[in-house]
């Protein structure tokens, strides 16, 4: 008997042949953060951060209606709802960090500490769900930290109330990682999306409507919002694709190219500039996280 092929049978690609289609996914990635991060920046004028989620959640959820139809309603039950109400209800807290920090920081400096995530996802799984500490494991925390601590270099600098929000959106998109986890051994990832879109649409309508000036968009806007309920989609399935293509050791360093790409936009679109402490310590994020996602693809016994 042949051993299966982690990529699936209907890749269609030889195993040696998915790097460059994957690599093309992960740009579809990219694209699709930076069109977000785009409409996010040019809606925040006059949306509070409660409605532009809102309508991320509107737009999503039709055309999830649309694949249930599809796939079948009965397929969309869960026994675990409860599980899902609180994982979105991590995942929509880091969803409002992000909001937060692109609509007060620089684009490039979001990006440089949203690459925290790995190290905090570490740290939630060693500690909540028991998984081995090991020594790149460790290494990659110790860089991730390092790299933060070099980005906001606290005592040197004013350490801003935003780039506070965008950590702490880091470490509830961890928690809400971990979550997922646990959530796919029994949940299909449409399913996981189709309930995210569901639950997480209360919890940005109500403080849009109750507690924030509700902001009806006009036409100008549509375009916009349009991008960011469709990116937030897009995102998803071309990472899912990429992944089932290639190994990460393939995929994570192309997902890099998100810093330059944002920082191009940033100082095209809004003159904004790029410190060197900022490439700095998101060098030495990436290069830890790399580094422990190319020694778990090794085999074990293989050597440090």
């Amino acid at each position: 008997m042949t051993r299966a092929d982690p990529a699936g049978p209907d890749t269609g690609l030889p195993a040696g042949n998915r790097a460059a289609p994957a690599a093309l996914w992960m740009l579809g990635v990219a694209a699709s953060f930076l069109l977000m991060m785009a409409a996010v920046r040019e809606l925040s004028a006059t949306m509070s951060s409660f409605e532009l989620l809102s309508f991320r959640s509107i737009i999503g959820i039709p055309v999830m209606c649309l694949i249930a139809w599809r796939l079948g309603f009965a397929n969309v039950l869960t026994r675990r709802i409860g599980f899902h109400v609180i994982r979105n209800s991590f995942h929509f807290g880091g969803q409002w960090c992000w909001v937060i920090g692109v609509t007060l920081l620089p684009l490039a400096h979001v990006i440089a500490l949203e690459f925290t995530m790995p190290m905090w996802t570490a740290i939630i799984a060693i500690l909540a769900l028991g998984e081995p500490v090991r020594r790149h494991r460790m290494l990659a925390v110790g860089t991730g930290l390092a790299g933060t601590l070099v980005i906001l270099r606290p005592g040197l600098e004013i350490v801003t109330d935003a780039a506070l929000i965008v950590l702490l959106g880091a470490l509830l998109y961890s928690v809400s990682n971990v979550m997922v986890k646990s959530l796919t051994a029994t949940e299909p990832p449409w399913v996981i999306v189709f309930w995210m879109q569901f639950i997480q649409l209360p919890l940005a309508l109500v403080p849009a409507i109750f507690v924030f000036d509700w902001v009806w968009p006009g036409w100008i806007d549509l375009p916009w919002l349009l991008v960011i309920g469709f990116t937030a989609m897009s995102a998803h399935f071309c990472m899912a694709r990429a992944f089932r293509l290639a190994d990460a050791t393939v995929c994570i360093p192309i997902d890099f190219v998100r810093l330059p790409l944002v920082a191009f936009m940033g100082w095209l679109a809004y003159s904004e500039t790029v410190g060197v402490w900022i490439i700095l310590g998101a060098l030495l994020i990436f290069g830890g996280n790399y580094y422990s996602v190319w020694r778990e693809a090794r085999p074990a016994g293989s050597g440090p």
